[in-house]
């Protein structure tokens, strides 16, 4: 996700949550890891399906792909389409993945007379549709990607949990790609988005939402490092995922680790030259049970 809007320290700074997009340039390798890292199990994401011919490279090194079921952020089309049968063969696991709205886009429908809670509802029947005619199996978790971070807009909430509650009612389980990152909320405290969530689903009894966190912060982030660092220093310890480096990096964040990334601030691993990457780990080999 790159090229997209990043964390917003209260409501304003928008969060690069960044599923790849940007264009590739100079690589850098890093050391080689086996499939299973000893902090969980290693994947990645990005906005560009990276083709067919990097499929055998790429069951060699991770274990599950970020998968987009509709437009990935900032594009005018979805590369990703029909292309899970083939991923699974590889047998590679997913982490499904539904654009959501930015808040311009929600105050906008409003505008135009529809609300919040009936555009999240809109949204969740079109992503459980899209989920069926690629083949994914009732129960499995699908993400919607919150871009914006920190607490969330009353607007931003009721869009994110009539989405949430939708999936979870229309058969499948329903997750959510926000910041872990803190941000201030009030003198003295900051908050993440992923701890908003939780709060809210705890006070209002909703059905529970999975947690897929992107925190590049270093530390707790060791770059763009094949062997990660274990899921729970996340910062989000109910995370089932966790995006710890994303292209391009984010300077004010990533200076100390700076030197894990490409010259052009990209994250590569040696078996994709040129295919720039975010890098996950997860509990599990396939964290959507998307197989």
């Amino acid at each position: 996700m790159v090229n997209r809007p990043g964390i917003r320290l209260v409501f304003q700074l928008l969060f690069v949550g960044c599923l790849s997009s940007a264009p590739s340039a100079e690589c850098r390798a890093q050391a080689v890891a086996p499939v299973k890292a000893a902090a969980g199990f290693l994947g990645f994401d990005r906005n560009l399906y990276p083709g067919d011919q990097t499929l055998p490279a790429i069951a060699k090194r991770f274990s599950f792909i970020g998968y987009w079921l509709n437009n990935p952020p900032g594009m005018q089309s979805n590369t990703w389409t029909g292309k899970r049968t083939l991923i699974r063969a590889r047998n590679l696991g997913f982490l499904v993945l539904w654009n959501g709205r930015l808040d311009k886009e929600i105050l906008g429908k409003a505008k135009g007379g529809t609300s919040a809670p009936a555009l999240g509802q809109s949204d969740a029947s079109d992503a459980i549709r899209a989920a069926k005619r690629e083949g994914f199996p009732e129960g499995a978790t699908l993400f919607l990607d919150q871009e914006e971070g920190g607490r969330l807009l009353q607007e931003q909430a009721d869009y994110l949990f009539a989405w949430t509650e939708a999936v979870s009612t229309g058969g499948y389980r329903a997750g959510a790609y926000v910041s872990g990152q803190p941000v201030p909320d009030g003198p003295g405290k900051t908050i993440t988005t992923a701890q908003n969530i939780n709060d809210v689903v705890a006070s209002k009894h909703l059905h529970p939402v999975a947690l897929f966190v992107a925190q590049d912060s270093c530390p707790p982030s060791n770059g763009c490092a094949v062997a990660a660092r274990p899921l729970k220093e996340s910062g989000t310890p109910t995370a089932i995922a966790w995006q710890f480096s994303q292209s391009p990096r984010r300077p004010a964040i990533t200076g100390a680790c700076m030197k894990t990334y490409a010259n052009d601030g990209n994250c590569y691993v040696p078996e994709l030259p040129g295919v720039f990457l975010d890098l996950d780990v997860a509990a599990e080999r396939d964290p959507s049970h998307g197989r």
